[in-house]
């Protein structure tokens, strides 16, 4: 072929694999290269494959960054329309604190649910501790929501979580986890 030498095929390679969607999974995605603001790693339909929230207490929107066994990041975009907004306050809605925890720890079971040597099941609340909340977050927010394994020990785990609007410190805690097998 005329014209098509090894170089230009590598172009067409690289056009032909921008063009469709090769969007990282959590188990291929490499954090070093990733960049939180332009990669969604998990999609709300896979999150949805790794945990069994469903509405209204799916609260996370997609994963931006995922170091297995270690680190998760995710995206929870505050709406008006959410039921809990309702009654949590009329005239001043606040999104209740106990839910940003939640949302945190979604973002941790994305870790959890993933984790080799651990035996399926659900993971639920063993503890919350240390819990600090520092800023209101409303409808229009988008909150960046940080789960880190500081430890994992058989059935159980331990995390430090926050969640952040435009870089201030909503919340944060240690949250801990128990695994009921199925």
């Amino acid at each position: 072929m005329a014209g098509w030498e090894p170089s230009n095929l590598i172009v067409l390679f690289e056009i032909m694999s921008a063009l469709t969607d090769n969007r990282p999974t959590a188990e291929t995605a490499n954090p070093e290269t990733q960049t939180p603001e332009t990669q969604t790693i998990l999609t709300v339909e896979e999150i949805h494959k790794l945990l069994p929230h469903r509405y209204p207490f799916a609260l996370v929107d997609r994963i931006i960054e995922y170091v297995p066994g270690k680190k998760a990041v995710g995206i929870k975009n505050v709406t008006f329309n959410e039921p809990h907004f309702q009654g949590h306050f009329p005239g001043r809605p606040l999104m209740p604190g106990v839910l940003i925890v939640e949302a945190i720890a979604q973002v941790g079971g994305i870790i959890m649910t993933q984790m080799p040597n651990i035996p399926k099941g659900l993971f639920i609340f063993a503890g919350i501790d240390k819990v600090r909340f520092r800023r209101p977050v409303v409808p229009g927010d988008r909150l960046v929501l940080t789960a880190e394994v500081i430890k994992v020990k058989s059935r159980f785990g331990k995390m430090q979580g926050y969640a952040e609007v435009d870089g201030q410190r909503a919340a944060e805690g240690e949250l801990l986890f128990s695994l009921l097998e199925e």
